[in-house]
């Protein structure tokens, strides 16, 4: 049997919930941004992100939804949706991420089966919010921003809780997105803290980001790859992340112009407008190291030519929502 060393040294995972892990990495930068809203320039702070997360997980736990309770997230990319994700962390409950663009039928089916009491999305979705959630176990919806009807999700901020909720690292599902695998209807993913602190931990030597680095989140949260690489990895690396609450090429463009990012992080169509778009040549993406491809296959020849324009590597990853996901980059 053949056996292949990694040319790296071995991993060690630490003994941390996933929050616990990005606290730790954003030490020492209270007053330094933690994440950018692209479009508007609007930034969260280190503290505020921090202080946010704890009052917020205090207040989920004084109304009945941390420990042993799931939490729903149907919003695009927006700095607050990782003070919710991890406020639902801190407190032991379970986050279950959903696709903004869905139906309220879709939103109904994964709403029963992964067993959410509590809903939380944005004002321009509030209607299939709340026909998604009729007649499922969901007692209150909650918007990122006023709605009326609904619960401002700043009137559940309570008490900070000042430490992690107890949990069993590597037994509590703290993650819980839908993958559709290769065939049939969307099947919820457990994922433990251990899940993604250790995949945050083997991709660390890999990817190897400078504390203060910049990068561009276009890749929805509510899927893996962007829930683990950006909303997780780069902050818990130290890094800054710039969020995009819907994909554009040209603020996409823009933005890497203006943060100097280095590392993109796409899917292959991505890929093909870097290479063929005109209207890349408008800016200027000389900051650009890496272009990070993933989850689809990525063509030797459309990897050759985006690399030609942008002078740039282009890389392609693999993974899989069940290994939490990355497991080739």
């Amino acid at each position: 049997m053949s056996v292949l060393d990694s040319p790296f040294e071995d991993v060690t995972i630490p003994e941390l919930s996933i929050t616990e892990r990005v606290f730790a990495g954003l030490a020492g930068r209270a007053d330094e941004p933690a994440l950018i809203d692209g479009p508007s320039g609007r930034v969260l702070s280190v503290a505020a992100l921090m202080d946010r997360t704890r009052r917020l997980a205090g207040g989920l736990a004084a109304r009945g939804f941390g420990a042993g309770c799931v939490v729903a997230i149907m919003a695009p990319n927006l700095p607050e949706y990782a003070v919710l994700f991890h406020a639902v962390a801190w407190a032991g409950g379970t986050v279950t991420t959903i696709n903004p663009t869905y139906t309220a039928d879709e939103l109904r089916y994964q709403l029963r089966d992964s067993g959410a009491a509590l809903l939380v999305t944005v004002p321009a979705l509030l209607e299939t919010a709340r026909a998604g959630a009729a007649g499922t176990g969901v007692r209150e919806i909650a918007t990122l921003g006023a709605a009326e009807g609904a619960t401002p999700i700043e009137a559940m901020f309570g008490a900070p809780m000042a430490a992690q909720a107890p949990v069993d690292l590597a037994a509590h599902t703290l993650a819980l997105p839908y993958s559709s695998g290769t065939t049939g209807l969307t099947k919820g993913v457990r994922l433990s803290h251990r899940n993604l602190v250790a995949n945050a931990a083997q991709v660390g030597p890999v990817f190897r980001h400078a504390t203060g680095e910049r990068t561009l989140a276009l890749l929805p949260f509510f899927h893996i790859y962007g829930m683990l690489v950006l909303m997780n990895y780069h902050l818990a690396a130290g890094g800054v992340v710039v969020t995009m609450p819907r994909f554009d090429l040209e603020t996409m463009l823009r933005l890497i112009e203006t943060h100097r990012v280095r590392r993109l992080y796409v899917a292959p169509p991505i890929v093909l407008a870097l290479a063929k778009h005109p209207l890349v040549d408008a800016f200027d993406l000389g900051s650009l190291d890496y272009v990070l491809s993933g989850a689809a296959p990525l063509g030797a020849e459309l990897e050759a030519a985006c690399a030609s324009r942008l002078g740039c590597a282009v890389l392609q990853g693999y993974g899989m929502t069940e290994t939490s996901p990355v497991t080739h980059a």
